[in-house]
């Protein structure tokens, strides 16, 4: 994702001075691409539709991966280069999971809008439905008849999370492409550079903690760096600010790492009752999730030389754990990092005795 151009300006009619409109926008959105060839990643995605774009043979899509990937920022910079800024608007449908999304919505206005031909606009129609995943089962269905019918004159793209939640005829009427989330060295050039535009000044443990948190999710990573930005600005005014590794880990809620190594320590070496009270009165202290700290205490898991047996027994007794905190039937923390506590233990035992 790169800066997409000069900032739109608009006039305040009370005092005539010009407003930067993008000073106003998420950066998510601020530094949103325009062009196919902005993008930061899925280079092998964006060669085929780029490629299909220019010999005008463009069919219907289906574009799902993680959310962050550059899904919809790669359709909506597709359908630029397709119709250009002017006629963008009118060639191109847009419906969100935020709007209705029920038969209606098939049978009337996605219908009426591929039904129609501009006066003096060639070429197809798009028509993107993000979030396509959460549309009720009898709007695909209507959706496949609509897709076949007005396939002269319309192209279709759904984008989703997760493909399983797409009926399988519509499916085989678009041609998939999957994204991956991104790689730490595809995320960091654009982070830094939206650090430099908004002079921000961004650390090298603070370029690390964010990485470490966005999971390959583009979105998070730039709003991540926004609210950490913002709220620790010295002088209010979002300048001398300075973004750390200690300052994104307590805009996040996220454990530190210190608090993370804390608890492994303890969950290793210490009796089940003293491990229960230092970790909840911590996670008490700091705010922490008990779901936050499986997450990361996974990852600390990974990096030790543990035997596959004990890890194994190990990871099976933090999911057991995890399951129980999302259901609400068992959603006492407390009881939960007893539980957690008690895993750790019963694997210490088992790992003596042999």
């Amino acid at each position: 994702m790169t800066d997409s151009g000069t900032a739109p300006m608009e006039m305040d009619h009370s005092n005539g001075d010009a407003v930067t409109l993008s000073s106003q926008l998420p950066w998510v959105e601020k530094y949103r691409p325009n062009r196919l060839e902005d993008l930061v990643a899925q280079d092998d995605i964006v060669n085929s539709i780029t490629n299909l774009i220019d010999n005008d043979n463009l069919p219907h899509l289906l574009l799902y991966g993680p959310p962050g990937t550059g899904k919809t920022s790669t359709i909506v910079a597709a359908a630029k280069r397709m119709y250009g800024p002017s006629k963008y608007s009118s060639m191109t449908l847009e419906l969100n999971a935020s709007d209705a999304r029920g038969i209606d919505v098939v049978r009337n206005e996605i219908k009426e809008f591929a039904g129609t031909k501009q006066l003096f606009s060639k070429g197809v129609k798009l028509i993107i439905l993000d979030e396509a995943d959460a549309m009720t089962s009898d709007a695909q269905f209507a959706l496949r008849r609509v897709i076949e019918k007005y396939a002269k004159n319309a192209r279709f793209c759904l984008i989703c999370n997760y493909v399983s939640k797409i009926i399988p005829a519509l499916q085989s009427r678009c041609t998939r492409f999957r994204f991956a989330p991104l790689s730490p060295d595809q995320i960091q050039g654009r982070l830094q550079y939206v650090a430099k535009q908004e002079n921000v000044n961004l650390t090298e443990n603070g370029v690390q903690a964010i990485l470490a948190l966005s999971g390959g999710d583009m979105r998070r990573v730039l709003n991540l760096l926004q609210s950490t930005a913002m709220s620790n600005s010295s002088d209010g005014n979002g300048e001398n600010i300075v973004v750390d590794e200690n300052a994104v880990y307590l805009t996040s809620g996220a454990p530190l790492p210190s608090d993370m190594s804390n608890i492994l320590l303890w969950l290793m070496n210490e009796s089940f009752r003293d491990a229960s009270q230092k970790i909840t009165e911590l996670c008490a202290s700091k705010g922490y999730a008990l779901a936050d700290v499986l997450e990361h205490l996974t990852a600390k898991l990974a990096t030790l030389e543990l035997d596959a047996a004990p890890l194994a027994r190990l990871l099976d007794g933090m999911s057991q754990v995890e399951c129980r905190l999302a259901s609400s039937a068992s959603s006492e923390e407390k009881i939960q990092t007893a539980s957690l506590v008690g895993v750790f233990v019963e694997t210490r035992q088992l790992i003596e005795m042999t």
